[in-house]
């Protein structure tokens, strides 16, 4: 296994050796998982870096768990939010679909939380900025 410094750069051929390992082409890969034939190509070669809604479209695509998709990205660390994300994943009663929704909702709360943090002036982002 990489060291996790290693990992953002490893995401590209991670995504290629799963999908030559289920005998996808690079061209069903991308119809499945609603991207571009040479985005998804520059995201293998390392020319590109996914956000984690593309990551959790390719997961899907490939039939693969959106955490572990997220941790070979480097955008989740084997121990931050790892207990949610894995219990997430483990849920048979879930679908996939519903997986990855609740890891994106998560995620972005996470997100917005560290934000807050980082600016404490701005105030609780999740109680100033409703929208309908």
């Amino acid at each position: 296994m990489p060291a996790p410094r290693d990992l953002p750069r490893d995401i590209g051929e991670f995504i290629r050796d799963l999908r030559r390992t289920a005998g996808v082409s690079l061209r069903q890969l991308a119809d499945r998982a609603g991207v571009s034939n040479p985005y998804l190509s520059q995201i293998e070669r390392g020319l590109r870096k996914p956000s984690a809604e593309v990551l959790a479209q390719i997961a899907s695509a490939l039939r693969v768990s959106t955490p572990v998709m997220y941790l070979r990205a480097g955008l989740l660390d084997a121990v931050d939010g790892q207990g949610v994300l894995a219990a997430i994943a483990a849920d048979p009663d879930l679908t996939i679909a519903q997986k990855q929704s609740l890891s994106q909702i998560y995620e972005t709360f996470r997100r917005e939380n560290a934000r807050s943090a980082e600016n404490p002036a701005g105030g609780d982002a999740a109680g100033q900025h409703e929208e309908s």
